[in-house]
C-alpha cells in the first residue's frame, strides 16, 4: 500500500464542454484505486446544481433556511451548503487523501491535464498556468503535438485521450516531486 504524505497530490483536468474531463477523472481515479491510494474527487459547475430531491427531509431543511444540512447514512455522508467554496478550501477540509482530482476550476494555480479535442480548444493551452500534459483526441494529436509553446515555461508533453498509462505515470511523477520537494 502507498505511503499516505498527508499532503494531497492535487491535479486539475480542464478543458472545455464535451472534451472528455469527466471520463478521464473517472478512468485516472480507477487506476489510483487499484494501486491503494486514496481519491478525492472534485468538480466544478457553472451552473446551480440540484443534489437534492423536492420532498425529501434534507429538501425541507434547505427550504427551512439551514445554511448547512448534512445527512449521513451507514456508508456515505453528503454536505449541502448554501454558497459556493472556494476550491482552495475544499482541499483543506476535503484533501485528507493521496490524490485530489479537480474536474474543472480552470482558473485555479494547479498542476493541469489540458484537453484538446479541437482546434478552438488549443487556447486553453496558452492561457492556463502549470500544464502537466495536454491531453488530445485522437484526430488532434499531430496538431497539438506541433504546437510550438515558446510562451510556457516547460512544453508539457502531449498524451493520446485513451494513453492512461502516460496520464498515471504523470500523476506519479507530480507527487514525487511533491514529496521531495517537502
Amino acid at each position: 500500500m502507498p505511503k499516505p504524505t498527508f499532503q494531497p497530490t492535487v491535479v486539475q483536468v480542464v478543458g472545455y464542454k464535451n472534451t472528455g474531463k469527466t471520463t478521464v477523472v473517472c478512468r485516472l481515479t480507477e487506476l489510483l484505486k487499484q494501486s491503494g491510494y486514496t481519491v478525492a474527487t472534485m468538480k466544478h459547475d457553472a451552473h446551480d446544481f440540484e443534489m437534492d430531491k423536492e420532498g425529501t427531509d434534507t429538501w425541507c431543511h434547505r427550504q427551512a433556511g439551514a445554511d448547512l444540512t448534512i445527512i449521513t447514512s451507514p456508508h456515505q455522508t453528503a454536505i449541502l451548503q448554501q454558497r459556493s467554496t472556494p476550491l482552495e478550501q475544499l482541499i483543506q477540509a476535503w484533501g485528507n487523501v493521496d490524490f485530489v482530482l479537480v474536474e474543472g476550476f480552470k482558473t485555479a494555480s494547479y498542476p493541469k491535464f489540458i484537453l484538446v479535442k479541437n482546434e478552438q480548444d488549443i487556447a486553453l493551452v496558452h492561457t492556463l498556468e502549470q500544464p502537466i500534459a495536454i491531453i488530445a483526441w485522437p484526430d488532434m494529436l499531430e496538431t497539438v503535438s506541433a504546437l510550438k509553446l515558446e510562451s510556457l515555461p516547460t512544453a508539457p508533453p502531449t498524451v493520446a485521450l485513451d494513453d492512461l498509462e502516460s496520464m498515471y505515470q504523470l500523476l506519479q511523477a507530480e507527487r514525487n516531486r511533491l514529496i521531495t520537494s517537502s
